[in-house]
Protein backbone atom coordinates (compact mmCIF):
# COMPACT_ATOMS: atom_id res chain seq x y z
CA UNK A 1 0.00 0.00 0.00
CA UNK A 2 2.81 2.43 0.98
CA UNK A 3 4.23 1.91 -3.01
CA UNK A 4 0.98 2.83 -4.23
CA UNK A 5 0.73 5.80 -1.91
CA UNK A 6 4.22 7.06 -2.70
CA UNK A 7 3.55 6.96 -6.77
CA UNK A 8 0.21 8.90 -5.96
CA UNK A 9 1.14 11.48 -4.10
CA UNK A 10 4.51 11.49 -6.21
CA UNK A 11 4.42 12.16 -9.88
CA UNK A 12 7.40 12.69 -12.28
CA UNK A 13 10.57 13.97 -11.65
CA UNK A 14 10.94 17.02 -13.06
CA UNK A 15 13.51 18.51 -11.32
CA UNK A 16 17.22 16.88 -10.53
CA UNK A 17 19.41 19.14 -8.35
CA UNK A 18 23.66 18.64 -8.51
CA UNK A 19 25.73 19.63 -6.49
CA UNK A 20 28.96 20.03 -8.64
CA UNK A 21 31.40 21.49 -5.57
CA UNK A 22 30.31 21.88 -2.03
CA UNK A 23 32.96 25.07 -1.43
CA UNK A 24 31.16 28.14 -1.68
CA UNK A 25 33.39 31.34 -1.47
CA UNK A 26 30.90 33.16 0.65
CA UNK A 27 29.84 32.56 4.02
CA UNK A 28 26.24 33.58 4.48
CA UNK A 29 24.83 33.88 7.65
CA UNK A 30 22.07 31.85 7.15
CA UNK A 31 23.53 29.14 5.01
CA UNK A 32 22.41 25.53 5.32
CA UNK A 33 25.24 24.16 3.76
CA UNK A 34 27.26 21.33 6.62
CA UNK A 35 30.42 21.70 4.12
CA UNK A 36 30.44 25.05 2.09
CA UNK A 37 34.21 25.73 3.60
CA UNK A 38 35.29 21.99 2.06
CA UNK A 39 36.58 22.08 -1.68
CA UNK A 40 34.91 18.22 -2.61
CA UNK A 41 34.12 18.42 -6.37
CA UNK A 42 31.99 16.32 -8.31
CA UNK A 43 33.58 13.90 -10.63
CA UNK A 44 32.96 13.56 -14.92
CA UNK A 45 31.98 9.62 -13.86
CA UNK A 46 29.62 10.87 -11.57
CA UNK A 47 27.96 13.33 -13.82
CA UNK A 48 27.84 10.43 -16.73
CA UNK A 49 25.79 8.33 -13.98
CA UNK A 50 23.42 11.35 -13.53
CA UNK A 51 23.08 11.65 -17.57
CA UNK A 52 22.49 7.94 -17.61
CA UNK A 53 19.71 7.61 -14.92
CA UNK A 54 18.43 11.39 -16.34
CA UNK A 55 17.43 9.00 -19.62
CA UNK A 56 15.11 7.41 -17.79
CA UNK A 57 13.38 10.03 -16.37
CA UNK A 58 13.24 12.18 -19.33
CA UNK A 59 9.46 13.42 -20.14
CA UNK A 60 8.04 13.68 -23.66
CA UNK A 61 6.04 16.80 -22.79
CA UNK A 62 8.32 18.37 -20.58
CA UNK A 63 12.75 18.98 -20.35
CA UNK A 64 14.05 17.70 -17.14
CA UNK A 65 15.59 20.33 -15.36
CA UNK A 66 19.17 19.83 -14.12
CA UNK A 67 20.09 22.13 -11.38
CA UNK A 68 22.90 23.19 -10.84
CA UNK A 69 22.88 24.26 -7.12
CA UNK A 70 25.11 24.17 -3.49
CA UNK A 71 27.88 25.52 -2.66
CA UNK A 72 28.62 27.96 -5.51
CA UNK A 73 28.53 25.99 -8.71
CA UNK A 74 31.61 28.80 -10.14
CA UNK A 75 33.60 28.21 -7.42
CA UNK A 76 34.56 24.55 -9.39
CA UNK A 77 36.03 26.86 -11.95
CA UNK A 78 34.66 26.66 -15.56
CA UNK A 79 36.95 24.52 -17.28
CA UNK A 80 35.63 21.39 -14.59
CA UNK A 81 32.06 22.69 -14.79
CA UNK A 82 32.20 22.45 -18.75
CA UNK A 83 32.98 18.98 -18.11
CA UNK A 84 30.39 17.84 -15.85
CA UNK A 85 27.91 19.42 -18.71
CA UNK A 86 28.90 17.19 -21.10
CA UNK A 87 27.34 14.09 -20.72
CA UNK A 88 24.10 16.04 -20.86
CA UNK A 89 24.58 17.28 -23.86
CA UNK A 90 22.39 14.84 -26.23
CA UNK A 91 19.87 15.75 -24.83
CA UNK A 92 20.17 19.47 -24.28
CA UNK A 93 20.00 18.99 -28.14
CA UNK A 94 17.04 17.06 -28.48
CA UNK A 95 15.44 19.58 -25.81
CA UNK A 96 14.95 17.22 -23.72
CA UNK A 97 17.00 18.58 -20.97
CA UNK A 98 17.15 22.42 -19.29
CA UNK A 99 20.08 23.04 -17.23
CA UNK A 100 19.33 26.15 -14.22
CA UNK A 101 22.34 27.16 -12.15
CA UNK A 102 21.72 28.93 -8.57
CA UNK A 103 24.87 31.48 -8.36
CA UNK A 104 25.80 34.61 -5.88
CA UNK A 105 27.28 35.67 -9.02
CA UNK A 106 30.41 37.23 -7.30
CA UNK A 107 32.56 35.11 -9.63
CA UNK A 108 30.19 36.03 -12.99
CA UNK A 109 32.94 37.07 -15.79
CA UNK A 110 32.97 36.90 -19.68
CA UNK A 111 33.94 33.60 -20.04
CA UNK A 112 31.46 32.42 -17.87
CA UNK A 113 29.06 34.50 -19.61
CA UNK A 114 30.20 32.46 -22.59
CA UNK A 115 29.50 28.91 -20.80
CA UNK A 116 25.97 29.92 -19.80
CA UNK A 117 25.08 31.43 -23.51
CA UNK A 118 26.46 28.34 -24.82
CA UNK A 119 24.80 25.71 -23.07
CA UNK A 120 21.52 27.80 -22.68
CA UNK A 121 21.78 27.78 -18.56
CA UNK A 122 18.59 29.35 -16.45
CA UNK A 123 20.91 31.58 -13.97
CA UNK A 124 19.28 32.31 -10.79
CA UNK A 125 21.30 34.75 -8.40
CA UNK A 126 20.60 35.09 -4.78
CA UNK A 127 20.64 38.57 -3.38
CA UNK A 128 18.83 39.87 -0.70
CA UNK A 129 17.66 43.16 -1.83
CA UNK A 130 19.48 46.47 -0.75
CA UNK A 131 22.73 46.29 0.88
CA UNK A 132 21.52 46.77 4.01
CA UNK A 133 19.68 43.87 4.05
CA UNK A 134 21.97 42.20 1.97
CA UNK A 135 24.78 42.58 4.78
CA UNK A 136 24.74 38.83 6.03
CA UNK A 137 25.85 37.92 2.80
CA UNK A 138 29.50 37.71 2.92
CA UNK A 139 32.65 36.36 1.86
CA UNK A 140 34.49 33.93 4.05
CA UNK A 141 36.43 36.69 5.58
CA UNK A 142 33.34 38.21 6.41
CA UNK A 143 33.45 41.03 4.05
CA UNK A 144 29.93 42.34 2.84
CA UNK A 145 29.45 40.51 -1.05
CA UNK A 146 26.67 43.23 -2.58
CA UNK A 147 28.85 45.26 -4.24
CA UNK A 148 29.99 42.07 -5.99
CA UNK A 149 26.97 40.46 -6.54
CA UNK A 150 25.82 43.80 -8.56
CA UNK A 151 28.99 43.33 -10.78
CA UNK A 152 28.35 39.87 -11.40
CA UNK A 153 24.53 40.49 -12.37
CA UNK A 154 25.51 43.80 -14.57
CA UNK A 155 28.01 41.26 -16.65
CA UNK A 156 25.26 38.87 -17.19
CA UNK A 157 22.83 42.10 -18.14
CA UNK A 158 26.21 43.34 -20.68
CA UNK A 159 25.58 39.87 -22.02
CA UNK A 160 22.17 39.34 -22.37
CA UNK A 161 21.79 36.93 -20.41
CA UNK A 162 18.14 36.52 -18.61
CA UNK A 163 18.33 35.83 -14.71
CA UNK A 164 16.25 35.46 -11.74
CA UNK A 165 16.70 36.33 -8.39
CA UNK A 166 15.91 34.93 -5.07
CA UNK A 167 16.21 36.77 -1.75
CA UNK A 168 16.07 35.19 1.95
CA UNK A 169 13.66 38.05 3.54
CA UNK A 170 15.04 38.20 6.90
CA UNK A 171 13.56 40.28 10.28
CA UNK A 172 14.64 43.06 8.69
CA UNK A 173 13.38 43.06 5.14
CA UNK A 174 10.26 41.36 6.46
CA UNK A 175 9.26 44.88 7.53
CA UNK A 176 10.98 46.85 3.87
CA UNK A 177 8.94 44.97 1.49
CA UNK A 178 8.50 48.10 -0.88
CA UNK A 179 12.65 48.77 -0.57
CA UNK A 180 13.65 45.28 -0.78
CA UNK A 181 11.56 44.72 -4.62
CA UNK A 182 12.05 47.94 -5.61
CA UNK A 183 16.31 47.02 -5.41
CA UNK A 184 15.74 43.95 -7.07
CA UNK A 185 13.19 44.88 -9.81
CA UNK A 186 15.90 47.20 -10.56
CA UNK A 187 18.52 44.62 -11.05
CA UNK A 188 16.55 43.86 -14.70
CA UNK A 189 15.43 40.47 -13.59
CA UNK A 190 12.79 38.27 -15.06
CA UNK A 191 11.35 36.55 -12.12
CA UNK A 192 11.93 37.39 -8.08
CA UNK A 193 11.44 34.98 -5.76
CA UNK A 194 11.35 35.38 -2.13
CA UNK A 195 11.96 33.19 0.33
CA UNK A 196 11.20 33.87 4.39
CA UNK A 197 14.08 32.90 6.54
CA UNK A 198 14.11 29.29 7.35
CA UNK A 199 15.56 26.65 9.84
CA UNK A 200 17.27 24.31 7.72
CA UNK A 201 20.54 21.92 7.48
CA UNK A 202 23.25 23.67 9.83
CA UNK A 203 21.17 26.71 10.26
CA UNK A 204 19.70 26.03 13.69
CA UNK A 205 18.36 29.29 14.68
CA UNK A 206 14.91 29.81 14.64
CA UNK A 207 12.99 32.12 12.46
CA UNK A 208 12.03 34.72 14.63
CA UNK A 209 9.19 36.37 12.14
CA UNK A 210 5.82 36.31 12.94
CA UNK A 211 2.80 35.04 11.43
CA UNK A 212 1.49 38.78 11.10
CA UNK A 213 4.55 40.45 9.82
CA UNK A 214 4.71 37.84 7.34
CA UNK A 215 0.71 38.57 6.76
CA UNK A 216 2.00 42.00 6.64
CA UNK A 217 4.59 41.33 4.26
CA UNK A 218 3.04 39.79 1.46
CA UNK A 219 0.04 42.36 1.37
CA UNK A 220 2.92 44.85 0.70
CA UNK A 221 4.15 42.75 -1.76
CA UNK A 222 0.89 42.75 -3.37
CA UNK A 223 0.64 46.45 -3.09
CA UNK A 224 3.80 47.07 -5.04
CA UNK A 225 2.80 44.60 -7.37
CA UNK A 226 -0.31 46.23 -7.97
CA UNK A 227 2.06 49.91 -8.57
CA UNK A 228 4.66 48.14 -10.87
CA UNK A 229 2.27 46.28 -13.60
CA UNK A 230 4.66 45.13 -15.98
CA UNK A 231 7.73 44.66 -13.61
CA UNK A 232 9.04 41.41 -13.26
CA UNK A 233 7.30 38.29 -12.13
CA UNK A 234 6.90 37.39 -8.33
CA UNK A 235 7.30 33.84 -8.23
CA UNK A 236 5.21 33.55 -5.06
CA UNK A 237 2.43 35.86 -6.41
CA UNK A 238 2.13 33.82 -10.13
CA UNK A 239 1.80 30.49 -8.26
CA UNK A 240 -0.91 31.63 -6.25
CA UNK A 241 -2.77 33.36 -9.11
CA UNK A 242 -2.30 30.00 -11.21
CA UNK A 243 -4.19 28.61 -8.48
CA UNK A 244 -6.86 30.21 -8.07
CA UNK A 245 -7.50 30.44 -11.80
CA UNK A 246 -8.02 26.87 -12.09
CA UNK A 247 -9.91 26.71 -8.84
CA UNK A 248 -12.63 29.45 -10.65
CA UNK A 249 -12.79 27.68 -13.38
CA UNK A 250 -13.78 24.33 -11.82
CA UNK A 251 -10.00 22.86 -13.07
CA UNK A 252 -8.43 22.02 -9.23
CA UNK A 253 -7.35 18.67 -10.71
CA UNK A 254 -4.72 20.24 -12.72
CA UNK A 255 -3.24 21.80 -9.88
CA UNK A 256 -3.04 18.08 -8.16
CA UNK A 257 -2.10 16.35 -11.79
CA UNK A 258 1.49 16.27 -11.80
CA UNK A 259 2.18 15.45 -7.95
CA UNK A 260 4.39 16.54 -5.73
CA UNK A 261 8.36 16.55 -6.97
CA UNK A 262 11.08 13.72 -5.69
CA UNK A 263 13.68 16.12 -6.05
CA UNK A 264 16.25 13.78 -6.23
CA UNK A 265 19.35 15.64 -4.80
CA UNK A 266 22.63 14.06 -6.25
CA UNK A 267 25.95 15.26 -4.28
CA UNK A 268 29.08 15.18 -5.27
CA UNK A 269 29.91 11.54 -4.64
CA UNK A 270 26.91 10.33 -6.42
CA UNK A 271 24.97 10.10 -2.80
CA UNK A 272 21.38 10.48 -3.92
CA UNK A 273 18.53 11.94 -1.33
CA UNK A 274 14.92 12.82 -1.74
CA UNK A 275 12.26 15.15 -0.55
CA UNK A 276 14.61 17.93 0.18
CA UNK A 277 18.13 19.22 -1.11
CA UNK A 278 18.78 20.21 2.47
CA UNK A 279 19.15 16.57 3.57
CA UNK A 280 22.41 16.11 1.55
CA UNK A 281 24.88 15.61 3.77
CA UNK A 282 23.04 15.04 6.99
CA UNK A 283 23.75 12.87 9.11
CA UNK A 284 20.88 11.37 12.08
CA UNK A 285 21.15 9.10 14.76
CA UNK A 286 17.26 8.22 14.15
CA UNK A 287 17.07 8.41 10.47
CA UNK A 288 20.86 7.91 9.27
CA UNK A 289 22.29 9.76 6.32
CA UNK A 290 18.88 9.78 4.18
CA UNK A 291 20.06 8.40 1.33
CA UNK A 292 18.62 6.32 -1.24
CA UNK A 293 21.64 4.99 -3.36
CA UNK A 294 24.25 5.93 -5.09
CA UNK A 295 23.59 7.16 -8.83
CA UNK A 296 27.23 5.41 -9.67
CA UNK A 297 25.27 1.97 -8.76
CA UNK A 298 22.01 2.50 -9.28
CA UNK A 299 19.64 4.60 -11.25
CA UNK A 300 17.73 6.63 -9.59
CA UNK A 301 14.62 5.70 -11.28
CA UNK A 302 14.99 2.14 -9.71
CA UNK A 303 15.96 4.59 -6.22
CA UNK A 304 12.24 5.82 -6.67
CA UNK A 305 10.70 2.35 -7.29
CA UNK A 306 11.99 1.51 -3.19
CA UNK A 307 11.97 4.96 -2.15
CA UNK A 308 8.32 4.05 0.02
CA UNK A 309 10.77 2.15 1.78
CA UNK A 310 13.14 4.57 3.22
CA UNK A 311 12.02 5.39 7.03
CA UNK A 312 11.93 9.56 6.28
CA UNK A 313 9.68 9.23 3.23
CA UNK A 314 7.08 7.07 5.16
CA UNK A 315 6.94 9.55 8.10
CA UNK A 316 6.37 12.23 5.47
CA UNK A 317 3.86 10.68 4.02
CA UNK A 318 2.24 10.00 7.46
CA UNK A 319 2.41 13.75 7.94
CA UNK A 320 1.44 14.01 4.32
CA UNK A 321 -1.82 12.22 5.24
CA UNK A 322 -2.20 14.86 8.78
CA UNK A 323 -2.53 17.55 6.49
CA UNK A 324 -4.69 16.94 4.14
CA UNK A 325 -6.83 15.96 6.84
CA UNK A 326 -6.71 18.71 9.09
CA UNK A 327 -5.30 21.67 7.18
CA UNK A 328 -7.87 24.15 5.46
CA UNK A 329 -5.12 25.20 3.26
CA UNK A 330 -4.39 21.96 2.27
CA UNK A 331 -5.43 22.52 -2.07
CA UNK A 332 -3.45 25.28 -2.38
CA UNK A 333 -0.43 24.25 -0.23
CA UNK A 334 -0.37 19.89 -0.77
CA UNK A 335 1.81 19.37 1.95
CA UNK A 336 4.85 22.15 1.82
CA UNK A 337 8.43 20.87 2.23
CA UNK A 338 9.68 17.81 3.56
CA UNK A 339 13.10 19.45 5.14
CA UNK A 340 11.40 21.97 6.89
CA UNK A 341 9.20 19.51 8.93
CA UNK A 342 12.54 17.87 9.98
CA UNK A 343 14.78 20.52 10.73
CA UNK A 344 11.80 22.58 12.43
CA UNK A 345 10.06 19.73 14.67
CA UNK A 346 12.40 17.18 14.53
CA UNK A 347 9.88 14.37 12.62
CA UNK A 348 9.02 14.15 8.94
CA UNK A 349 5.47 12.97 10.10
CA UNK A 350 4.65 16.57 11.92
CA UNK A 351 2.20 18.55 9.72
CA UNK A 352 2.74 22.49 10.36
CA UNK A 353 5.82 24.48 10.34
CA UNK A 354 7.15 28.17 10.21
CA UNK A 355 7.47 27.82 6.52
CA UNK A 356 3.73 26.69 6.20
CA UNK A 357 2.72 29.49 8.13
CA UNK A 358 5.08 32.26 6.85
CA UNK A 359 5.17 31.50 3.34
CA UNK A 360 1.52 29.36 2.46
CA UNK A 361 -0.75 30.04 4.92
CA UNK A 362 0.27 33.87 5.19
CA UNK A 363 0.38 34.74 1.56
CA UNK A 364 -3.57 33.30 0.98
CA UNK A 365 -4.56 34.90 4.37
CA UNK A 366 -2.57 38.44 2.89
CA UNK A 367 -4.72 38.30 -0.21
CA UNK A 368 -7.89 37.13 1.79
CA UNK A 369 -7.36 39.93 3.86
CA UNK A 370 -6.38 42.83 1.15
CA UNK A 371 -9.64 41.69 -1.44
CA UNK A 372 -12.17 41.62 1.37
CA UNK A 373 -10.66 45.28 2.49
CA UNK A 374 -10.88 46.42 -1.35
CA UNK A 375 -15.03 45.01 -1.44
CA UNK A 376 -15.84 47.33 1.92
CA UNK A 377 -14.45 50.23 0.11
Amino acid sequence: MEDLEFHRRFGKTRTLILQPTTLCNLDCVYCYLPHRRLSNEMSPKVAQAVAESAAELISPDHPLEIVWHGGEPMALGLRKFHALLMPFEQFRDMGQVQHYMQTNATLVDDEWCDLLARHQIRVGVSIDGPAALNARRVDLRGRPAFDRIVRGIDRLREHGIRFSVIAVVGTEGIEQPESLLDTLADLGPNTIGLNVEEMEGVNDRRCEITRDQAERFWKGVMDWRRAHRGGPELRELDRLADYLYLARSGQLDEWCRYGLDPIPTVSVDGNVVLLSPELAGIDDNTYGSFLAGNVCSQTISSMLVHAHRLRYVREFMAGLRRCEAECEFWKFCQGAQAGNRYFENGSFATTETDYCRLTRQALVTALYTSTKKENAA
